[in-house]
Parts: structure tokens; C-alpha cells; sequence
């Protein structure tokens, strides 16, 4: 009777665990969200017919629609450079497809391209957005804004307050600041097997590395040339789902379409865990504790 006992409380720790883990996912909510448009739906960025023209837009573009059925204006975006965060030793730019140029929805540059031409506020016109989110800042309250390059004052550039995108915002592996995972910048990383990193994913079911076949085993992330662990939008975000993410270990609560178990509102520390996800230095387990669970 106590080992039955002991195997059922077992088995309710560890579903308590992982339903902490995952937070508690709408069922009445559809996971577009926001990006629904108002009731619009995928037509708010893919238009069945006729590239941008299908949503109502006149534009001078050899390519308009051709990829993803893109149905959002591009031209003001072709071939800019742009400027994101840095630390001063290193130079975050991004130099966007010139119009003609274009050759997949799934290149990297592309999908920023892509991205900015809802999300710019300095030099695409506003779209169909209201430019705050309709999710409130958890803690702190109130909304966030959605129009980059035209989200605040005082920076020297319209993107330096924003997390660094492109080519040479490499995930890499080892050294001061990362994880002690294996490959990274032109291979695939492996988190699986690492000491750290290993315990990490243990602690973090919710984790993007959790993908692939094994598990977290050479896992890229958007390829930029040869580089294939750098940072793009989709990196961090699910364009299409934002309240539930799916990896291997399951499905989990999140918001902001990010890509990972994400719901700071909890009081726990998902939202820190997934930052974690490349920022290894500062995570829990590189700290020698080993023991604390995602909540």
C-alpha cells in the first residue's frame, strides 16, 4: 500500500511539475492571436490573389507576391541597411534583399524583410496595426509597441534599442558566454549530452532547442550564407502561434508569439528561461544550480 501510495504521489509531483512547466494553454483562443487581423485572418499578410494589389495596395514590385504570397508592400524596405543593438565591439547590421532579388520566403533576410514591412514604423507605412500590442505587459502593465524604428526617442539609431537580427548575431558554443554545447556558427548546435546545457533542457522542457530528431541535436537556426546559428525574427518568434508553443516535449503556454514556454504574468522564471535559450552565461545551471524547474 505505501509503494502504491508512493508511485501515485510520484506520478502527481511530476504531473504538477509539468503542468507548472506549462503554464495553462486558452482553449478558446485561437493561436493566430493578434495576427488575425481583426477577423482578416492569413489574408492579412498572404493574399490569396494578386501579391499586394489583393489587399488593396498599388505597388511598383517585379516580385510583389510571388513568395508566401506576400500580400504587404516591400519597396520602401528594399536594399536598406539597418542598425540594431550592440555592446560597441560588435556591429549588429543588416542590409535588406534590393527589389528583384529575392529568391525564397525562407531566406533569412527574406523573413526580416518580411517581418518589417507590418512591423517598421520609420519607413514602411503603417499597416493595419493600432501600434501597441493587444497583450498587456505582464507586471508593469500596459502595452508595448509594435512599430520598430519608431518606438522611442533619444537612440542614435531607429533600431538600437532592439535586439540584434542578421548575419553576425551568431549563437555559438563554449567560452565565457555560452552554453557547453557543441557546433555552432556554420554547423548545427547540439545541446544534448552537455553538462550545463544538457541539465538546462531537463529544467526547460519549453526550450526551442527542444526540436529536431534526436532532441537538440543539431539544431540551426536561420542561415545567413554559411552561418547557419544566427539570429533572425523567427528565431524568437512564431508568426503564427501566439499562445502556444510546441516542441518535442509538448505543448506550452507562451505569448508574444515567442517561441518557448513564455508567461511571465506566472510570477516564475520561463520568462528568464528563455532568454537562457542562447544567453547561457546567465543561466541558472552555469551558476552551479542545478535543481531549479521551469515555473
Amino acid at each position: 500500500m505505501k509503494k502504491t501510495m508512493l508511485v501515485l504521489f510520484a506520478v502527481v509531483a511530476a504531473t504538477s511539475l509539468a503542468m507548472a512547466q506549462a503554464g495553462t494553454i486558452d482553449q478558446n483562443t485561437d493561436v493566430l492571436g493578434a495576427h488575425l487581423g481583426y477577423g482578416r485572418g492569413c489574408i492579412m499578410c498572404h493574399a490569396p490573389h494578386s501579391g499586394p494589389a489583393g489587399n488593396g495596395k498599388s505597388v511598383n514590385d517585379s516580385q510583389a507576391g510571388e513568395f508566401a504570397l506576400w500580400g504587404q508592400d516591400l519597396t520602401p524596405l528594399y536594399g536598406k541597411t539597418l542598425t540594431f543593438s550592440g555592446d560597441g565591439a560588435n556591429t549588429y547590421q543588416v542590409t535588406l534583399p534590393a527589389q528583384g532579388t529575392l529568391t525564397s520566403a525562407h531566406d533569412a533576410n527574406t523573413i526580416i524583410l518580411f517581418c518589417l514591412s507590418c512591423h517598421d514604423g520609420n519607413v514602411a507605412p503603417a499597416t493595419h496595426m493600432t501600434g501597441t500590442t493587444v497583450e498587456t505587459l505582464p507586471v508593469v502593465g500596459g502595452n508595448a509597441p509594435t512599430f520598430l524604428g519608431k518606438d522611442g526617442t533619444g537612440a542614435t539609431n531607429p533600431y538600437q534599442n532592439d535586439h540584434p537580427v542578421g548575419g553576425n548575431a551568431i549563437v555559438n558554443c563554449g567560452g565565457k558566454y555560452n552554453w557547453d554545447c557543441t557546433g555552432g556558427n556554420t554547423t548545427g548546435i547540439t545541446m544534448a549530452g552537455a553538462t550545463h546545457g544538457g541539465q538546462f533542457l531537463t529544467n526547460y522542457p519549453g526550450s526551442f532547442w527542444n526540436t529536431g530528431t534526436p532532441n537538440a541535436t543539431n539544431i540551426t537556426l536561420a542561415t545567413f550564407g554559411t552561418t547557419v546559428t544566427a539570429v533572425t525574427c523567427t528565431t524568437c518568434h512564431d508568426q503564427h502561434s501566439m499562445t502556444v508553443f510546441t516542441n518535442n516535449s509538448g505543448s506550452f503556454a507562451t505569448s508574444f508569439f515567442i517561441r518557448g514556454n513564455y508567461v511571465p504574468q506566472t510570477g516564475g522564471n520561463n520568462a528568464a528561461q528563455f532568454c537562457r535559450n542562447c544567453h547561457g552565461a546567465e543561466s541558472n545551471e552555469l551558476h552551479g544550480v542545478n535543481g531549479v524547474p521551469t515555473t
